[in-house]
């Protein structure tokens, strides 16, 4: 027989987990915000509602935690990926990830804007898994739609440039927020203003897809 489970040793487990969450939610705001070299720890702890040593005991300094709340973004990005494999149907499974890009888009648009900053002054923290993770990745889901392609089953794209078209179209939503609204004259976008917006780019993207 196994050994019951230490309550208490879950309990802890459970409180860490979401005063990490708390701690990089609260990251992502005030670096959206101020930049790395604007945002401070006592801002962040302040976000947070937690005293400032709780963030240097889950992360140490302030670049791990900037480094954190990277890695959680391109993390999440990267998941609805999944959807995209040999088997799946190439509209339905398309019009699932740019979907879940537009949605993080507006659930989350402090993160997009935080990877955006970094990128635009070179990727300093995470060049190294652009150059790695995500490239390996793309390559792996480029050559799932260029087997769809060969298949028939798709219009012949740049399948590699096909993902930085989505990215753009989904992420502009949340990295320049304040230009679609300022011309669509809104103080912000509701609901409907937001199925919009991802009808129009899941539509634009499928029809030049051939699907």
């Amino acid at each position: 027989m196994s050994p019951p489970p230490d309550n208490g040793a879950v309990a802890k487990g459970q409180i860490r987990q979401a005063n990490e969450e708390l701690i990089l939610g609260a990251g992502e705001r005030v670096f959206a915000r101020a930049g790395f070299n604007g945002a401070t720890l006592g801002q962040i702890a302040d976000e947070a509602g937690l005293p400032k040593a709780n963030l240097l005991y889950y992360f140490g300094s302030k670049q791990d935690l900037y480094r954190a709340v990277l890695a959680r973004t391109l993390h999440d990005w990267l998941v609805p990926m999944d959807s995209l494999e040999p088997g799946a149907e190439p509209r339905a499974a398309l019009e699932s990830y740019i979907r879940a890009k537009m949605a993080m888009s507006v659930q989350r648009p402090d993160a997009s804007r935080v990877f955006a900053n970094e990128v635009l002054h070179g990727a300093p923290v995470l060049g190294e898994l652009l150059r790695g993770e995500l490239r390996t990745l793309v390559k792996r889901k480029a050559a799932v739609l260029d087997g769809w392609i060969a298949d028939g089953r798709m219009a012949a794209v740049d399948t590699t440039h096909l993902f930085f078209t989505i990215w753009a179209a989904t992420q502009t939503y949340a990295d320049f927020d304040e230009q679609v609204r300022a011309v669509l004259g809104k103080q912000s976008l509701g609901a409907r203003d937001q199925a919009r917006a991802a009808d129009h780019v899941v539509s634009l993207i499928l029809r030049g897809c051939g699907l």
